[in-house]
């Protein structure tokens, strides 16, 4: 067998590149993207020689400003010749799942999401983007409409379909019609130790955009000065988050931070909060490796990982008022929370777990196919 690996682009290394490390560990191929960077295919192990990039990565700025290009991302990705290929395995949340392929070659998509933008998120990305009126609103409305288009023309080019949680199995079905089956992506569990000397402070670390909800965070507990709330993050929000937090004793914004330290204070949290709707949700899960229970908005994926009342507790709005009612139940149930179970629940979601399914499902479905 051929194999043929097809990502959107590998230009970071975040939850979906952790992904596709572990994909190209089990089948190392040729791989196919509309661009990437040195650095990130060395975290992954990808040799150079192996990386095939579209038109895209010859465009002007295409290195940092790719996403202006969204509309040639269709036809970049249908360049790619795949015929010589007998295993097509595209991991996908723009579209890499939309490569062309033939009736003798098996395609599987792990699905980290169908395009949200396009999607879920139409009409919130427009107002974030201040794109909801004049001619640069009715262009990018334009370009999202034959996104969807497109990206529903290419439904049938995947054979089967992995989902990264049954929240995103859920938004597959409705939006392409297809089952999905599911596969929890690989989370770093390894890099982080359990902790049960807890101290008192809320940890919020993300990176700030809009729909982390991060503001909201820091709002809910300026109203709250006798509890502490150490935020590390950076990004667009961050300026609205200090002026929020400005003058208030209880909260320290600490900006980006590198990984050890972060660790540190998540180890030693007394709770972790998680406000944002995440298809899956990767940093619930490594604050739970450190046996640091979850505060979370109680919707996404993250109502896979957490479980209410033993590793966690939910709210179901993203309001303040919300919030400060879980961090109020979370503080009636503190005394009976177990970090070693928290930390045994996290485990489930190890590399390890993520390799023996994937490689089932994928080994299964090659003898089906062939």
């Amino acid at each position: 067998m051929k194999f043929a690996f097809v990502a959107d682009w590998l230009v970071t290394f975040a939850g979906a590149e952790r992904v596709n490390k572990a994909i190209y560990d089990l089948y190392p191929s040729d791989v196919f993207c509309l661009i990437s960077n040195n650095e990130t295919l060395q975290k992954i192990g990808i040799p150079l020689e192996k990386v095939k990039q579209s038109f895209i990565s010859k465009l002007p700025f295409s290195q940092k400003k790719y996403r202006n290009y969204l509309a040639l991302f269709p036809i970049a990705i249908e360049q790619f010749d795949l015929s010589e290929y007998d295993v097509i395995i595209s991991s996908s949340h723009a579209v890499a799942k939309g490569v062309i392929t033939k009736h003798y070659q098996l395609h599987i998509s792990y699905c980290h999401t169908p395009i949200r933008y396009a999607w879920d998120l139409y009409h919130q990305y427009l107002r974030e983007a201040k794109l909801e009126k004049g001619l640069k609103s009715f262009i990018a409305k334009l370009i999202l409409h034959y996104i969807r288009i497109w990206d529903l023309s290419t439904i049938n080019r995947v054979d089967y379909f992995i989902a990264n949680s049954k929240y995103t199995a859920k938004r597959i079905k409705k939006i392409y019609n297809r089952e999905a089956e599911v596969i929890y992506p690989p989370v770093d569990i390894e890099n982080f130790e359990l902790k049960e000397d807890k101290e008192n402070f809320y940890l919020c670390a993300s990176r700030m955009v809009p729909y982390k909800m991060i503001p909201m965070v820091v709002e809910t507990f300026s109203h709250l000065p006798e509890k502490k709330l150490i935020v590390i993050g950076d990004g667009p929000d961050l300026k609205k988050v200090k002026e929020i937090a400005k003058n208030k004793k209880n909260i320290e914004v600490l900006g980006y931070q590198p990984f050890e330290i972060l660790k540190d204070y998540m180890q030693r949290a007394k709770a972790f909060i998680f406000a944002a709707e995440e298809d899956f949700g990767i940093i619930p899960v490594e604050a739970m490796a450190c046996g640091t229970p979850v505060i979370a908005f109680g919707k996404g994926g993250v109502t896979e990982t957490v479980i209410d009342k033993k590793t966690g507790v939910f709210f179901y709005k993203q309001t303040p008022t919300s919030l400060k009612e879980a961090i109020e139940n979370f503080e009636k149930i503190e005394d009976k929370i177990n970090y070693k179970e928290i930390r045994k629940n996290a485990e489930r979601f190890s590399e390890t777990t993520f390799k023996e399914k994937f490689k089932t499902f994928v080994d299964n479905k090659i003898k089906e196919f062939f």
